[in-house]
């Protein structure tokens, strides 16, 4: 069996390369580990609109959960401020369903789509998987946070999710918690499907993300869960190579995540769009220039926000929970404001120097982190 191009992983990345793939009459086989595109859900599933229509994707109806109208920020002592972002379009999806509208896009376009089928190795003339050996031009790996995790594990965390019924869970209303003490290194979430109904996880470094999630969830109130997922987090930012040889990596795999929220729809949903049309091209010169241009347009598109990001995550987690409800306490209005009508969800870098930049806070900041904030804020 022979296809132009194999892919591994059937969630965003590999869906859209696939999709971009077929559209210019190439071969291409998806192949997914588990039973279900779309399933297990890992994400929170925010995104924002420009993000999608970015991607080629309008939402379906039962993709479209409903828009983000606000997100509290909360402090360790209990202060909060809350940034509206209406401006910035922000809308919950339901990645289920987000993955297989995608997956029908790359199916009308031509492409193949196999379920249970996992990625064993590559072999002289393609790839072998635990059904039978295909041979293929380029492999693709969109396999996700799995595949880091044997290369480097200090870029990763554990993280716990929880869907749930609450009463406390609004509408419109996304979360966000920081505590160092609770969830080193990270913070916890919710995210609402609707009123009475979302999403609260928690990640961080050397702590049980179960216990830590369900004593969060104790504390705010009466909860019925119908959903549980334990799943990694990269927060460490894009691998050094996008290429080797023929192998072709995007997504999580390549660390397209964000390294601030580890949030990747749209960042390596662009890995994956940007590499199938250089596949394609590829595809048809055979010039090794052409696939490798994959690479310098995502790097050209996010590399300087994640180099950023990087160094905000390096500032944020050397700060103890008295400096960050010093922070919290120094945000002005004028600063929220500004925020919530000028910010941008998907680079985003801005919106936390401006937090850490401001008033008397800013000389707490410069000692702990002295060259790295003078980077951030360059």
């Amino acid at each position: 069996m022979y296809y132009d191009v194999v892919i591994a992983g059937g969630s965003v990345a590999g869906l859209v390369c696939a999709r971009e793939i077929a559209a210019n009459k190439n071969s291409v086989l998806v192949i997914e580990e588990d039973y279900e595109i779309g399933t297990p859900e890992h994400c929170g599933g925010l995104v924002s609109i420009t993000g999608l229509e970015e991607l080629g994707v309008i939402p379906f109806r039962k993709t479209f959960e409903h828009m983000i109208e606000s997100a509290e920020i909360t402090a360790p002592n209990g202060n909060s401020f809350t940034i509206n972002s209406e401006n910035q379009k922000v809308v919950e999806i339901n990645r289920r369903e987000l993955d297989k509208q995608l997956a029908h896009q790359a199916q009308k376009n031509g492409a193949e789509i196999k379920v249970k089928t996992s990625f064993q190795e590559i072999t002289e003339d393609g790839i072998r998987t635990n059904k039978e050996n295909i041979d293929c031009k380029i492999f693709v790996d969109a396999r996700g946070v799995s595949s880091l995790i044997l290369k480097d594990r200090t870029g990763i965390l554990s993280s716990a999710q929880y869907e749930i019924y609450a009463d406390w869970i609004k509408k419109g209303k996304v979360e966000v918690l920081f505590d160092q003490k609770r969830f080193p290194g990270f913070f916890a979430w919710i995210i609402p499907s609707g009123d009475g109904k979302g999403k609260v996880g928690v990640a961080g470094k050397r702590i049980n993300v179960v216990e830590t999630l369900e004593k969060l969830l104790d504390e705010k109130g009466n909860y019925s869960t119908i959903r549980k997922i334990f799943a990694p987090i990269w927060i460490k930012g894009p691998i050094k190579n996008f290429i080797n040889g023929k192998t072709v990596i995007i997504g999580d795999a390549a660390g397209q995540a964000k390294p601030t929220t580890a949030g990747g729809i749209y960042s390596s949903g662009m890995g994956g769009l940007l590499a199938g049309r250089a596949i394609s091209k590829y595809l048809k010169s055979n010039e090794p220039k052409d696939l490798e241009s994959y690479q310098k347009q995502w790097m050209d598109k996010f590399g300087k926000e994640f180099e950023k990001q990087l160094l905000a995550r390096k500032v944020l987690e050397r700060l103890d929970n008295e400096t960050i409800n010093k922070l919290f306490d120094s945000v002005t209005p004028e600063i929220i404001d500004e925020i919530s009508q000028k910010d941008d969800f998907d680079f985003h870098t801005g919106s936390i120097v401006k937090l850490l930049g401001i008033k008397n806070s800013i000389k707490t900041t410069r000692i702990l982190i002295r060259g790295e904030l003078k980077k951030l804020l360059s």
